[in-house]
């Protein structure tokens, strides 16, 4: 390879280097003198132009000859700048055995500088806490303390107008760890109920078709149970055909009776409903009558009830969830199905009127559906109230019908009030579906989360709006050190260098919610180096996210997007860390990273940067 070759593979390798410099280390790896770098020689140039200044520094830092890092010296790394504790002296032997490249090394109990980069840059070394990444919460808790990874008109892989409605929807969102998916369902041709948006354009597929995909998709990703909120527009006869699907499509798969036959005093948990498919929708009765009319078929003939159900029905019609009510609410009502009313049984839909009501009437395994309109209204209101609702029932919050494009809302405003199923247009990229996906990324990928404690408390003094500084309020450091191998934006033209910057952005209660960015690097996006420090007060850091977003910088227009990352500050490591990019649709931009210092300091307090 000529340097000519190697200046052209540079330019592609998103690499704007001073000729005199790459010339240097060209020579320098020309051991041959032949003018041309082969084999060895290429291999030599390329460890020189991604040698890490910033990480042998550091290195050098905590080692007294500069060559290795000795098991006295990688523990005092560990405890000072990684927080790692008292467990530090297990954890370095652990680290050296699994990051020393030489088995000399493995032996003598040492870390050579390429360990340590190997280290920085691994898992152990990733800015996400690797022990949050399996399931590791509490899973023995009712439903309604968890957020619950939820799908909104799962059946559109496009937008809400036009779009078409595919299978595909309900495999993508399954695979991904969604535990809620919804169903529109309508009156077919030939008998069989189909899947679409009601009055649109949206295309159409059998209801079965949907249940099917349901059978073979629900666990593969998590053993968690699925909600499936069911959307019923159907005629007393496709019901029945509804409920036919259910039962033989999903058998032993389905939730038909509760867990064991006797009346709950809670929701059970995720723990007990594993490998469950739970119909979310309307019930002609209540779980109490359910359960005194199952010991009384034991002695009468089944059937003899139908009547005294339907009129129950009809007194019951105020409970018709907001969203499903016919715009013509003269028209009579379709009668609900006994034989799909009584596949629901702890996820009754309601519609709600105020909390004193909710409280005063419903029952812990009965749920309302929230437009984002009408529960951002509540939050602002009342949102210490809605804390409390949360805490004792299930809570379903919805895009608004104006969304027709498929765009999604911030998920985070309601998570802070506790509401659980935040459901959103998961086939629609962005920053909504990266705090999404950043959230729901712990605990397995299972699709659950346990809230935190405050909004488990039915008796909470947690206002979303007005939070109290608490105890708990941090402050957060973040040097924003360097970025390697960003990802060209326009890889169409060859001679693009990027000037990349780091925006790191706060989600949480409004008060913490902010952001700031580092100055822009000019045309260097192989290995910029920033060097800078943000700093961000926190009053309640168990509900914040934090995203890093790296952009080209572009004084002519809007910067555009390079790679991001986004976490839980639950689950963010302290120390020297390694944030591996993702991209706009959340897959890997591997290897293309940031590399940071992170340092969490109790209280409110000013830090220098």
């Amino acid at each position: 390879m000529s340097f000519h070759e190697v200046q052209r593979l540079l330019r592609l390798m998103n690499v704007e280097m001073e000729q005199e410099h790459a010339f240097q280390l060209f020579q320098a790896a020309d051991t041959s003198q032949s003018d041309t770098l082969e084999g060895q020689e290429f291999i030599e140039f390329y460890k020189a132009l991604t040698k890490r200044v910033e990480v042998l520094e550091l290195f050098g830092n905590f080692s007294a000859d500069g060559q290795k890092l000795t098991l006295l010296e990688f523990v005092d790394f560990l405890q000072e700048e990684q927080k790692e504790g008292d467990h530090a002296s297990d954890l370095a032997l652990e680290l050296i055995d699994r990051h020393e490249p030489s088995e000399s090394g493995k032996l003598r109990h040492v870390l050579s500088m390429d360990g340590f980069l190997n280290y920085l840059y691994s898992k152990d070394g990733d800015i996400f806490n690797p022990s949050c990444l399996p399931i590791y919460q509490d899973m023995t808790q009712p439903l309604n303390h968890y957020y619950i990874n939820s799908s909104h008109n799962t059946y559109l892989v496009g937008d809400q107008l036009c779009g078409q409605s595919s299978v595909e929807g309900y495999i993508r969102a399954l695979k991904r760890g969604c535990r809620c998916v919804e169903v529109d369902v309508w009156d077919g041709p030939s008998g069989e109920p189909v899947v679409y948006h009601g009055h649109t354009l949206t295309s159409r597929i059998l209801f079965k078709e949907v249940v099917a995909t349901l059978a073979q998709y629900a666990f593969q990703t998590s053993d968690y149970p699925v909600i499936l909120s069911l959307e019923n527009h159907c005629s007393w006869e496709q019901q029945e055909i509804i409920a036919h699907h259910l039962t033989e499509i999903l058998g032993d798969q389905l939730l038909s009776t509760t867990l064991d036959g006797q009346l709950p005093t809670q929701l059970p948990s995720p723990e007990e409903l594993q490998k469950k498919i739970l119909v979310k929708g309307k019930k002609l009765s209540t779980l109490e009558e359910d359960l005194e009319e199952e010991e009384e078929l034991e002695t009468e003939l089944e059937g003899e009830q139908e009547p005294e159900l339907e009129s129950q029905f009809e007194s019951e019609t105020q409970e018709l969830s907001p969203r499903s009510k016919d715009k013509n609410e003269k028209k009579s009502k379709a009668i609900l199905c006994p034989s799909l009313s009584a596949l629901v049984i702890y996820t009754k839909t309601v519609s709600f009127y105020n909390f004193t009501h909710s409280r005063e009437h419903y029952r812990f395994y009965e749920l309302s559906s929230f437009s984002e309109t009408k529960a951002k209204n509540l939050i602002k209101e009342t949102g210490n109230q809605f804390v409390q609702h949360n805490a004792w029932q299930l809570s379903r919050v919805y895009p608004s019908g104006l969304r027709t494009d498929s765009s999604n809302y911030n998920p985070q405003e309601f998570w802070n009030a506790g509401c659980q199923m935040v459901a959103m247009n998961v086939q629609t990229a962005g920053l909504e579906m990266d705090i999404y996906d950043g959230l729901f990324r712990q605990n397995g990928g299972c699709g659950y989360v346990l809230k935190p404690d405050f909004l488990r408390d039915t008796q909470s003094s947690f206002h979303p709006e007005r939070p109290i500084s608490p105890f708990k309020a941090q402050t957060l450091q973040i040097q924003v050190i360097s970025g390697q191998q960003l990802p060209k934006v326009d890889k169409t033209k060859e001679g693009s260098i990027v000037d990349p910057l780091v925006r790191v952005e706060i989600f949480g209660v409004r008060p913490d919610t902010t952001r700031q960015e580092t100055s822009y690097v000019e045309n260097n996006g192989f290995n910029p180096y920033w060097g800078q420090t943000l700093c961000f007060q926190l009053l309640v850091p168990e509900l914040a996210m934090l995203r890093f977003l790296v952009k080209d910088y572009n004084w002519t227009s809007r910067n555009d997007f390079i790679g991001q990352y986004t976490l839980p500050w639950t689950c963010m490591q302290q120390g020297y860390r390694h944030i591996h990019l993702l991209s706009k649709d959340g897959t890997s931009l591997h290897p293309a990273s940031l590399f940071v210092h992170i340092c969490m300091l109790e209280g409110l307090r000013e830090v220098e940067s």
